[in-house]
């Protein structure tokens, strides 16, 4: 390679030109700067050089901005990218690949002796202070806050500064001893815990800021001195670079606010000085090119992948043909588990064949002619759709976790099980026998006030009832909550014993057991066109696992829009087709039913299974048709809305019906199917849980799977609430047809759907429009749909029958009209309808104006924008909880209970009630559960010690309610453990306050076994009450014959005690000179301490 200016190689295909330049880039000391076509082709060959090389010698160099319209939107992912790519050719010896596309080599960047001024390189030992770091990072312009979580943050805790640099992909934590640098860590902004230990780290500012510092380069100038150019498409780079220079200074002074002296030349590169330096520099292309003189050709020999068409004959003949010309043959598969499915196949065919997996994977298969390799991949060779992974280092800074939606703050209103509505007034210390202890402070009616202890966190709960009503608040101690929760209570008990009696039945019939997965199910699975996300995995396991049991399966598989529902219940439906029985996949719309018939026929074509649908379109013959068939057995799959669950079909071996989309059925439907599937196998799909779904499932009714891992490279939704403007509409449009997509437009009115058409006709004369909604006839509505699908036209203005299944991939924009008027599960199905493939995908919420609409319709709206992330549908069902009230919880006569006690608390209620009828009434069914049983639900513990977390180890109070909160759910000695290593990695050197509450926790857990109630640890005494209820089960079993044997043997430090209050005997055991909590642990494993004392 040496002695050329500029060099075409032609013959090179897919992944051949990654392996072949691989191989090169080991052998040689230069960088190797990649640019290809556009940001998706740099993305597949991106994963290529991992594949081959690791990760560790390839950079990707995107485009700093979210929008290359107008560069004005910055990400600071990408920031981070860049700036690493900077760092590292201009500060490393080492060489990189680094890969790129026209966008991202479009922006300049700050030259090699700017960014030496602006790094900051720290190591172990180093005598550095606190407070120099700080005033560095805010020279750096790095902001202060509670916890990082993305790049240009940075928090100071005690003696540890957290501080996420441009210069890596993940933060960094700085542990000081005095002023010298104790240790160097690098963390995960997920679980804020650290990852690896490090030597040294170096403080980087975001490089986009620097506008004024100096004069700017562009990347490929880097790749002076030791470097090699390589251009895909040199051509069209010159082309593309010269209409982002035209964009970008038409839109310029939008661009850069602050800086007016600034020009386009300055920030970006101009086709001129593009050529000028491409020319100067060493270069390989892989296309000729008619703006550059070529100095020399390679010719190599490559072959792309052939196409088998998914036959497996011919893929053994080419793969016999190559062996025998002496090809070795290679087969990429993407995961462990397809390479045995792959094995699998091959090996049930009679002819074998010489060929290796390696279980990895490229974008594109080729054969070398003269390297003498042939390199297959496993996606073409079933025909699925391969897709890009780019990192993704932390998350986005405004989303709301799961967690938070149940935070408290100052001033919400709370929950007390025993105590009633109250208000929260945060974390107080208070005084107790001269020592301070940590309390949550409750404000209820009348000013009264209840300081908890923050052991008995957990009988709190956020108030959740009716949104924008305020509740009953309490006063303290008055009978009326009592007869509240009590009332509650009851009418909960009862409905609970009428759902765990319909489990119980299910339970104890027998059902039919499925057999393990032949050769043609791992076919079916194989040929999925995309690759299995791995809850993808373990719900399929889990369903199957069903499956092969006797006792019927009844599984709810929620999964977010667009996360791969059906895939699992079309496996789930050939595993019972397989094994001879009939399938049923009840859908709630006609529409629905059509597109699963589409999607399964074509799913399924290959193999030997009859599918077939019924809907209103379709004619009495062809039903009456249908129907006969199904009774004579000659249908596998049927597919339709709920006259499927009519009396009226008869089945010859049904055995296993599907629900799709279970919030869109009626209470009767559901009463129907209840009939129908005693004895059967259930599957039951959603994407936003009505509540009452939800609930049951966690709660022992049911058994429930997650999907929350979105396909590869799926983006989320760019969500905007818009006003109606014609200009944001016509742009919307306009832009989604540019980039060869479709459009949905919905207008849920159909008494103004044709003239809303007309309008969009006006406002956007280019695109093609067509209508559908439900009151067209069948075979038009239809016709439409299936043109739409097929990509025959741009524009589908319809009603919301397209809310539930329509799949058009290409369909990447919708516009929803009035958005303000439908619930928050609605919009977000509807807005699932877009975003199905790895293109950007939008969606425009289109409302009156803000003040017109009601105060329930802005909390709808904003929090649809606010969880615009992939995997938001639980979220949704949550908040929607909130906005609606709620009342289908268990049914409409539950909404008025929900929304006097709040909904968490009503679930507490539901959760007892069921432990109760489990240990009573339905002792048999759950005796598994028996296990490890504790005689105590509730332990108080009151001490004068000082058992909290001090204001010195976490200053905020969200976070100190937050480990409170954790610490109250722990059950085992292991969960401690791990809690406090994480906690000494956040937040430094565990105090003593916080080892005596980790201490309390150990005696509650071990006390709760031998009955006893309530301790109190104070003046170096401690004093254990027994529990109340003489006749309990405790008094006659092995744990209080052993404590008694314990205070026989020590009588002389130990007093038993009974004291006699409003008709009650209490058993009290007093222990003298118990000084700590850790004292008190100690004398309490009885077992262990009988010859101790």
């Amino acid at each position: 390679m040496k002695g050329f200016n500029s060099l075409l190689v032609e013959g090179l295909t897919g992944s051949g030109i990654s392996l072949r330049f691989a191989n090169i880039f080991k052998k040689i000391n230069k960088n190797l700067l990649f640019i290809f076509e556009n940001k998706e082709k740099a993305a597949y060959f991106l994963n290529d050089f991992e594949t081959v090389l690791g990760d560790r010698d390839i950079l990707y160099f995107p485009s700093s901005s979210k929008n290359t319209n107008k560069f004005d939107f910055k990400d600071d992912a990408n920031i981070l990218l860049r700036t690493q790519v900077l760092s590292k050719i201009n500060n490393s010896s080492k060489k990189f690949i680094v890969v790129s596309y026209p966008e991202g080599i479009f922006e300049k960047v700050i030259s090699e002796s700017t960014l030496r001024k602006t790094i900051k390189t720290i190591k172990k030992g180093d005598l550095i202070s606190i407070d120099y770091i700080n005033t560095l990072l805010f020279k750096f312009n790095f902001e202060k806050v509670d916890f990082v979580s993305q790049p240009g943050e940075f928090s100071i805790r005690g003696g540890i500064i957290d501080v996420f640099s441009f210069a890596d992909n993940h933060p960094y934590r700085i542990e000081f001893n005095d002023d010298s640098i104790e240790s160097l860590r690098s963390f995960s902004i997920g679980n804020q815990l650290s990852i690896q230990i490090l030597q040294e780290i170096k403080l980087m500012p975001n490089s986009t800021k620097e506008f004024n510092l100096s004069k700017r380069k562009n990347i490929i100038e880097l790749f002076e001195k030791e470097g090699i150019l390589l251009f895909e498409n040199i051509d069209e780079l010159i082309n593309i670079s010269e209409k982002l220079f035209d964009k970008v200074s038409a839109n310029f002074n939008e661009i850069v606010k602050e800086n007016k002296k600034l020009t386009p030349h300055d920030l970006f590169t101009s086709k001129e000085y593009l050529i000028e330096k491409v020319n100067s520099l060493p270069k390989i292309f892989f296309q000729k090119s008619f703006i550059f003189e070529i100095n020399n050709v390679f010719k190599i020999k490559q072959n792309p992948q052939p196409a088998f068409n998914k036959k497996f004959n011919l893929l053994i003949e080419h793969l016999t043909k190559n062996n025998n010309n002496g090809f070795e043959n290679y087969i990429f598969c993407s995961s462990q588990k397809q390479a045995e499915r792959f094995n699998e196949i091959l090996n049930s065919y009679e002819k074998k064949v010489q060929y290796k997996t390696i279980v990895s994977s490229i974008h594109e298969g080729f054969e070398d002619v003269e390297g003498k390799i042939s390199c297959f991949t496993d996606h073409q060779i079933f025909e699925r759709y391969h897709k890009f992974k780019l990192k993704s280092f932390f998350t986005k800074k405004n989303a709301i976790s799961f967690k938070e939606l149940t935070y408290l703050e100052f001033g919400d209103y709370v929950t007390h099980i025993d105590h009633g509505i109250g208000i929260f007034g945060g974390l107080k210390k208070i005084e107790i026998d001269g020592s301070i202890q940590e309390a949550i402070k409750l404000i209820y009616a009348d000013r009264d006030i209840l300081y908890l202890s923050i052991h008995s966190l957990h009988k709190i709960s956020k108030f959740n009832g009716k949104d924008g009503k305020a509740p009953k608040i309490y006063k303290l101690g008055s009978v009326a909550w009592k007869k509240l929760k009590q009332k509650t209570k009851s009418r909960v008990k009862e409905i609970a014993f009428n759902l765990i009696e319909l489990y119980a039945k299910r339970k104890v019939k027998k059902g039919f057991a499925f057999d393990p997965d032949s050769y043609l199910q791992i076919e079916l699975e194989a040929s999925f066109l995309y690759e299995d996300t791995p809850d993808q995995v373990t719900v399929t396991d889990a369903i199957k696992k069903d499956m092969e049991r006797e006792t019927p399966m009844d599984r709810l598989v929620c999964g977010d829009v667009g996360f791969g529902k059906t895939e699992i219940a079309i496996r789930a439906a050939f595993k019972a087709v397989d094994n001879s029985k009939q399938v049923v996949i009840l859908v709630p719309t006609t529409i629905l039913a059509f597109q699963h018939y589409k999607t399964l026929s074509k799913r399924l074509k290959e193999f030997p299974v009859n599918i077939d649908y019924i809907n209103r379109f379709r004619s009495t013959k062809d039903r009456k048709k249908i129907i006969d068939k199904l009774k004579k057995g000659q249908i596998d799959i049927i597919i339709g809305t709920h006259q499927l669950v009519s009396k009226s079909i008869e089945y010859k071996d049904l055995g296993l019906l599907i629900v799709d989309e279970e919030q869109k059925f009626g209470v009767s439907i559901k009463e129907k199917l209840r009939n129908l599937k005693s004895n059967i196998d259930v599957l039951t799909l959603t994407a936003t849980p009505i509540p009452r779904t939800l609930q049951f499932s966690l709660m022992s009714a049911r058994d429930l799977s997650i999907i929350s891992t979105p396909p590869p490279n799926r983006h989320p939704i760019e969500s905007h609430v818009i006003k109606f403007d014609n200009n944001i509409i016509r742009e919307s449009i306009l832009y989604e047809i540019q980039r060869g997509g479709q459009i949905y437009f919905i207008n849920n009115r159909v008494e103004n759907i044709n003239e809303v058409s007309e309008y969009i006709k006006r406002l956007v004369p280019e695109a093609s429009i067509r209508i559908g909604h439900g009151q067209m006839k069948g075979e038009i509505l239809e016709k439409n749909l299936l043109d739409f699908m097929n990509g025959e036209y741009d524009l589908l203005i319809a009603t919301t029958i397209v809310e539930n299944g329509l799949d058009v991939p290409n369909a990447n924009t919708i516009l929803i009209n009035n958005a303000n008027n439908f619930g928050l599960s609605d919009l977000h199905q509807m807005r699932g309808r877009v975003g199905r493939s790895n293109k950007k995908a939008f969606c425009y919420f289109i409302i009156p104006q803000i003040e017109l609409i009601s105060s329930d319709a802005k909390k709808r709206m904003r929090a649809i924008e606010q969880y615009s992330e992939l995997g938001s549908g639980i979220k949704i069902a949550m908040k929607d909880l909130e906005i609606r009230g709620a009342g289908d919880l268990l049914g409409g006569e539950q909404s008025g209970f929900i929304n006097e006690i709040g909904f968490d608390t009503y679930h507490k209620i539901l959760d007892e009630a069921i432990n109760e009828l489990k240990e009573n009434e339905f002792k048999n069914i759950y005796s598994n559960d028996e296990n490890d049983k504790s005689f105590i639900k509730d332990v108080i513990i009151e001490t004068d010690l000082e058992v909290f977390i001090p204001d010195f180890y976490i200053k905020n109070v969200t976070e100190r309610m937050n480990v409170y909160n954790r610490l109250s759910k722990f059950k085992t000695e292991n969960q401690l453990v791990n809690f406090k290593k994480d906690l000494e990695d956040r937040f430094g050197k565990i105090p003593r306050q916080i080892n005596e509450l980790f201490d309390s926790l150990r005696l509650k857990w071990r006390i709760s076994k031998y009955g006893i109630e309530k301790i109190i640890l104070k003046k170096n005494k401690c004093v254990a009450f027994f529990i109340s209820d003489e006749n309990s089960e405790f008094y006659k079993g092995k744990e209080f014959k052993d404590i008694l044997d314990w205070i026989n043997k020590n009588g002389n430090k130990i007093k038993l005690k009974e004291k006699k209050k409003n008709n009650l005997t209490k058993l009290i055991m007093e222990i003298n000179d118990v000084k700590s909590i850790k004292d008190a642990k100690d004398l309490f494993h009885f077992k262990e301490t009988l010859n101790l004392l």
